[in-house]
């Protein structure tokens, strides 16, 4: 969407704390031995605490309220009695909806003392979000997100997932523009406008570009076993920094 009052601005705002909050109150329960759908409880409950509601639940029916992904999943995973362990990274994912407006925000984090290789891969993905963001102001295009994005990446010696994408947002979860890739495609000409809402995310990877969907119709897994770390915030353009909506 498109801001086009300081109401709209007001209640983006709102809604952004809300799955802010439920982010960091997620990422403080973690540790070995909590199962996953006690950590989607926790955001659960700070949803219903604010009046918000799942985006992916009350959009498209997913079984959580949030998205739960371990290590070679890269997004959409389902809560579950899944028990993390000592060595594990983990993304949560957070999407809710609030009076009709809609933000959304991820992070992954180590469980305990993980490899390098994992550390390292959780700290490339959040550079890279910090740099794809400085690129989202008006006049802009928007291919420059991902170049920042895959140049980050490349310099860290990783890769990114090219069938997983950043999107507009607002109105619904998903929104135009659509298709906010993870790489530079040059012939796309696209470009940012003011008050524009999007959702930046990074998914970059130990080695898979693609991921692939598994029977349950929801979990999106790297074929190879390649880990996978991704951050997310929801943002507005403007002609000088952006508004970062999912902080706290």
């Amino acid at each position: 969407m498109s801001i086009d009052s300081e109401d709209d601005l007001i209640a983006l705002k709102k809604i952004g704390k809300i799955v802010a909050m439920a982010r960091e109150a997620m990422i403080q329960a973690i540790k070995p031995g909590i199962t996953t759908s006690e950590l989607d409880a926790i955001a659960e409950a700070i949803l219903s605490e604010h009046g918000a509601r799942s985006a992916p639940k009350y959009e498209y029916n997913f079984p959580g309220v949030t998205c739960i992904s371990l290590n070679d999943v890269a997004a959409h995973g389902i809560p579950g009695s899944r028990v993390l362990r000592e060595g594990d990274i983990v993304n949560v994912d957070v999407s809710a909806e609030l009076d009709g407006y809609y933000a959304d925000t991820g992070a992954t984090v180590a469980v305990g003392s993980v490899s390098p290789v994992k550390k390292n891969l959780i700290e490339c993905s959040r550079a890279a979000l910090s740099k794809a963001i400085e690129k989202t102001k008006a006049g802009t295009k928007i291919n420059q997100i991902g170049r920042a994005i895959s140049n980050e990446a490349r310099r860290c010696g990783f890769t990114v997932v090219r069938n997983l994408t950043g999107h507009g947002i607002g109105r619904k979860l998903h929104e135009e523009p659509h298709d906010i890739l993870n790489y530079c495609i040059p012939s796309d000409n696209r470009l940012l406008a003011e008050g524009t809402v999007l959702a930046v995310e990074t998914f970059i990877s130990t080695g898979a570009q693609y991921v692939v969907e598994e029977n349950d119709g929801w979990t999106l897994r790297t074929p190879d076993g390649s880990f996978v770390a991704q951050f997310e915030h929801t943002i507005v353009v403007t002609r000088n920094e952006p508004i970062i909506l999912t902080t706290v």
